[in-house]
């Protein structure tokens, strides 16, 4: 493939000199251009800008009309111009540091045999490849932004996504909750109620997880006072709520991963439910439901005021919520232990609090 040969356009209102430039540079592979003036220069670069016709300016200081900073500073002016090296005969350094402020690309002292041609070609090699390396920069940081724009489209999409099937399970399980606290309600049979009773909350623990990740901000945390309460509120509703109204929280808003926020919600039903079923046999008591935190540790614990270890072995317990409990407690790797200076019953689970990943920032909006 032939490689294109690079345009300069030389402003100088010397002829004779723009000949020699004409001849010195064509002899080294460019097509020289002329203008005799800045107002004419100007002209050829807005009139080639559209077709990339000029790709270097040599600009000469002294010349009637604008002079050569002027005319540098209407050239900077418009949109994807050429670069420009600038040309004077004056041995002024301020003059360079001006033109090169302004934008020149390069500074060169001009004589009137035409020996600075070849640093002209030099200066204007050196311009052009700057020129190109500008444009590549620009063309790369262009495609990153595409890109940081194209994954903050996909992370959006995404989440909203993750919402909507947040959203289908979270009601999906909350209608089994339902079916299963009617169910309970029309229940005979005192072990059927409590049996259906029991696995309404365990759905309930799990729906609550999913509504909390629809309605949140963020997908990746669960805040635990927050869906406590809401999980409380849910058992205070059940078959049994009639025993529950003195079922109290004291938590406080620690974030947890929606799968272990899953066993603690679990966990707590089953030791509410049991609290209801055994710790009080002549009617309703307090229970409660607390959640702190202990340096690097969480603890949860489940009380009552009621019997206590004098509670009578149902024949009829299954054992399932103890086997549900223990589960839940591995899954978190928690330590389960009685309180033996409580009155009642307090169960204490002590697992470790593990930090939520930290979700990325939007990229979109931080560009």
């Amino acid at each position: 493939m032939n490689q294109r040969t690079p345009t300069l356009l030389y402003i100088d209102d010397d002829g004779a000199l723009a000949r020699l430039v004409d001849r010195g540079l064509t002899r080294r592979g460019y097509k020289v251009v002329h203008a005799a003036s800045g107002e004419e220069g100007l002209e050829l670069i807005r009139r080639a800008g559209t077709t990339g016709g000029i790709d270097v300016v040599a600009l000469d200081q002294y010349m009637p009309g604008l002079d050569g900073l002027e005319t540098l500073d209407q050239i900077m002016a418009i949109s994807d111009a050429p670069p420009v090296v600038f040309v004077t005969a004056s041995q002024d350094s301020s003059i360079a540091v001006t033109a090169l402020k302004a934008g020149a690309a390069d500074y060169l002292v001009k004589d009137v045999r035409g020996d600075f041609i070849p640093l002209l070609h030099v200066a204007a090699e050196g311009a052009l490849r700057q020129a190109e390396l500008q444009r590549a920069r620009e063309e790369a940081e262009a495609e990153i932004h595409a890109s940081r724009d194209r994954y903050a489209a996909l992370a959006a999409e995404r989440e909203l996504l993750l919402r909507e099937v947040n959203h289908r399970v979270g009601n999906s399980l909350q209608i089994i909750a339902s079916l299963l606290h009617l169910q309970a309600s029309s229940a005979a049979q005192d072990e059927v109620k409590a049996a259906l009773t029991n696995a309404m909350g365990r759905v309930a623990a799990v729906a609550q997880v999913h509504r909390r990740l629809y309605t949140s901000q963020d997908l990746k945390s669960v805040v635990l006072n927050q869906y406590l309460d809401s999980l409380l509120e849910d058992l205070r509703r059940s078959a049994e709520g009639n025993r529950m109204s003195r079922l109290t929280l004291k938590a406080e808003p620690i974030e947890i991963d929606p799968d272990r926020a899953v066993a603690v919600g679990i966990i707590v039903n089953e030791l509410v439910m049991n609290a209801v079923k055994y710790a009080y046999p002549d009617g309703a008591g307090p229970i409660h439901v607390e959640l702190t935190s202990q340096g690097d540790d969480l603890l949860l614990a489940i009380s009552d005021d009621g019997v206590g270890d004098n509670v009578k072995a149902d024949p009829r317990s299954t054992g399932m919520g103890q086997r549900i409990v223990a589960a839940m407690a591995t899954k978190l790797d928690a330590s389960v232990e009685r309180d033996p200076a409580h009155s009642g019953t307090r169960i204490m689970l002590r697992f470790r609090r593990v930090p939520v990943a930290p979700v990325k920032p939007n990229t979109a909006a931080a560009s």
